[in-house]
């Protein structure tokens, strides 16, 4: 049914004004963004809930959310495709570590193969969700932009059930620390989520601030036709060189029907990465001197790989840097691309100036220097006229939150592929609606029990002490020491307490206000 908002696009106001009595649209599930997250929560619906209404809100005027924002040069995963793909999509790309291009293809093909187009609603940026017990709903404020005109519009939905798939980093902008000096710089600064299609920086001097994933990422790609990059970072990163096609996985689907192979790939990657992860929980020496084992051989006995390669935290306290095809270790090697480690000072006119007085000079300077964490796509969120602060929640299960009804939002792996998580919580979300529908509930709440009460609090994440995490813990609900309020981070435990646990579990609890206030009238 049409909104408002629908009418005032299509017929003048007088019209508008005489259509007031038209009822406002509702569904019974709205999903907000058209990422991964949200793609995939949409084929798991259609599939398992058939008979569900639903739409997905997307604020950019085209799907693919970080596939389609980030346009830096060399943009590419960093986690193999066989376990970012879907659970219910083959990746058949010979290339398992997949640009971004090539990734967002992906995306395109799911969307049509499952005829979601029709459900996405582009342009439509969620400003606010606000729930009625009494009417057993959320209503979903957003603004919606005309990509012809430019002309914004608030327009207003009810849904049942709101899934948050909107990632958990903000679009507006990058993280960028106060540097002195900035403005003092004659050249260009850059943050790479905000890269501009027309610059060209080929022969120049290029310096990039960072040691993350992105930076490990941009550097080699800027060095194909810059005259020279220097990677500036306070501290090194572990990295780790792997092929971007994965042999084995090749040779497996030579002799395998797709889905068999795609299956069977997923299932020893997801078992080597959890391998990997747990070695380096246990054994972190022996791991650490494998990492840069690796690291030496890719550049040479005579490269100072402890002062620019060994971190003084244990592998896998931050996430570990991969290197496709050892491209960074290769244009090293060849004298374009250079390590700097150490502590800036100050911009100059002319580039930086560093601690130790060395200055760098540099045509283009790029701000890798990570992203801003929000909470449920930098939306205010109420129930029951209230406010809701979820860094005072309790992490259900790791995809609710205490106390607030029919709610459910993904967040991914800090150690392993976004899409694991993704997929069982649209499993979960799916598992829950039927549940619903069953039992003839129209709402859900994880609350707390008695012995729940005195749990002691833990971080959202532990044992993660990346800046951009701890910058925005805060912000974060907490988790408990007990089930089902935990937020595990590990994908084993996750598959028993979320594809495998009880959905009426005695802390979920189901009703229905909304036909107890009907049947007292």
């Amino acid at each position: 049914m049409a909104t408002t908002a629908d009418l005032q696009s299509e017929y003048p106001v007088s019209d508008v004004q005489q259509a007031e009595h038209v009822t406002q649209e509702h569904l019974d599930v709205l999903i907000v963004g058209a990422g991964i997250s949200g793609i995939g929560g949409a084929v798991h619906l259609q599939e398992r809930c058939p008979n569900a209404s639903f739409a997905l809100l997307e604020g950019r005027p085209a799907l693919g959310g970080t596939w389609d924002l980030f346009r830096y040069p060399g943009v590419r995963s960093d986690s193999d495709m066989h376990t970012l793909g879907y659970r219910f999509k083959p990746w058949k790309h010979e290339k398992s570590i997949a640009d971004g291009a090539v990734i967002l293809d992906y995306l395109n093909e799911v969307v049509s193969e499952n005829d979601l187009a029709r459900h996405i609603r582009f342009s439509h940026k969620v400003s606010k969700a606000q729930w009625s017990s009494t009417e057993a709903q959320w209503t979903v404020t957003a603004e919606r932009t005309d990509t012809t005109s430019g002309a914004v519009q608030t327009t207003t939905l009810t849904c049942g059930f709101l899934f948050m798939c909107s990632g958990y980093y903000s679009y507006r902008e990058g993280y960028t620390p106060a540097f002195s000096g900035r403005d003092d710089f004659q050249g260009t600064i850059i943050h790479p989520q905000n890269w501009p299609e027309d610059i060209d920086y080929n022969g120049q001097r290029i310096v990039v601030i960072g040691s993350g994933a992105t930076a490990m990422t941009l550097v080699p790609a800027l060095a194909e036709t810059a005259a020279h990059v220097t990677m500036v970072q306070r501290s090194p990163t572990y990295v780790v060189a792997r092929p971007a096609r994965d042999a084995i996985a090749n040779r497996i689907r030579k002799f395998l029907p797709d889905r068999l192979a795609y299956a069977v790939i997923r299932r020893k990657n997801i078992f080597n990465q959890g391998l990997v992860y747990r070695k380096t929980r246990t054994e972190p020496d022996k791991v650490r001197k494998l990492l840069l084992a690796g690291v030496r051989e890719g550049l040479g006995p005579d490269y100072d790989v402890d002062r620019h390669f060994s971190p003084s935290y244990n592998p896998w306290d931050q996430r570990l840097c991969l290197i496709r095809d050892g491209d960074l270790f290769k244009t090293i090697r060849s004298g374009k691309v250079s390590i700097v480690t150490e502590q800036i000072e100050t911009f100059t006119e002319k580039g930086l100036r560093l601690s130790s007085g060395l200055e760098l000079e540099a045509d283009l300077i790029v701000t890798a220097t990570g992203l801003n964490l929000v909470t449920l796509g930098e939306m205010e969120f109420e129930v029951d006229g209230q406010l809701v602060d979820f860094s005072r929640t309790w992490t259900y299960r790791g995809l609710a939150y205490s106390g607030i009804p029919n709610l459910v939002s993904t967040f991914g792996y800090v150690n392993a592929s976004w899409t694991l998580k993704a997929d069982l919580t649209s499993e979960y979300v799916c598992r829950l609606l039927n549940h619903m529908a069953a039992v003839k509930a129209t709402r859900c709440t994880p609350n707390l029990r008695l012995e729940d009460a005195e749990m002691p609090e833990r971080q959202w994440i532990e044992d993660f002490p990346a800046g951009y995490m701890q910058r925005s813990m805060h912000l974060l609900p907490r988790q408990g020491d007990r089930e089902p309020w935990l937020n595990p981070q590990d994908y084993r435990r996750d598959v028993k307490m979320i594809r495998r646990g009880a959905i009426d579990d005695g802390v979920m609890s189901f009703d229905a206000p909304n036909l107890r206030t009907k049947s007292t009238k």
